[in-house]
């Protein structure tokens, strides 16, 4: 599958209209989770997306207490906020290599929205992961998602394909970081210098730690 998002753990329609048309004038940020509060918002935003996926028959992380890695204050998490209202979560790093890809990239793991949002939040952190991946001179963005059957079988099948509509690559499936079955996904960097009027992404770009297999 090829290129060019939605989200990496949701299942929602595609959205029909632009972003920009249909937020005008939006202020988003990307930040760390810093304080217990915000920590304790991610692990409920965590634990409402797995409780809607599995009401829809979708995988769940089997190995990991993903709510419990969010309230660890030595998670490196980060979040995307609108008007101080978390949309996401995420844990991204700067990751030399994963066994399925070759070359330092930005990891982005563990990322969950908030149920019943549209395509569109996934397609921000795509494109903030893209530029920020770019800013740290980094050539990639890479990913996984849980696929515990064949990519051509629905409902991945159709994740998959918004998600290439997206700009992301899907590099084939195998054993993720903790044994689960994914999806492999990679997205090329970019420099998007316009990004900032609608992502507050500089300013607050989470820092990027070293490869950490106990935080993704």
């Amino acid at each position: 599958m090829r290129r060019p998002p939605t989200p990496l753990a949701n299942e929602e329609p595609p959205a029909s209209t632009s972003f920009a048309a249909k937020y005008p004038g939006a202020v988003y940020a990307v930040r760390r989770l810093r304080t217990d509060a915000e920590r304790a918002e991610a692990a409920a935003l965590v634990q409402d997306r797995q409780r809607w996926l599995t009401l829809r028959g979708l995988p769940v992380p089997a190995q990991a207490d993903v709510p419990a890695l969010f309230r660890d204050p030595h998670t490196t998490s980060a979040g995307l906020f609108e008007d101080g209202k978390l949309l996401a979560c995420m844990v991204p790093a700067r990751d030399p290599g994963l066994s399925w890809g070759e070359g330092p990239c930005l990891r982005l793991g563990r990322v969950h929205t908030l149920p019943e949002q549209p395509d569109d939040i996934t397609r921000l952190i795509t494109l903030w992961a893209s530029d920020l991946a770019a800013r740290q001179s980094l050539s990639l963005v890479r990913a996984e998602i849980l696929a515990r059957h064949a990519l051509q079988s629905e409902p991945i099948a159709a994740l998959l394909r918004r998600l290439t509509d997206m700009g992301w690559d899907v590099r084939g499936s195998g054993p993720g970081r903790e044994g689960d079955r994914v999806a492999r996904l990679e997205l090329t960097a970019e420099h998007r210098p316009g990004l900032s009027a609608l992502i507050s992404c500089q300013a607050h770009a989470p820092h990027l730690t070293g490869d950490d297999r106990s935080t993704a």
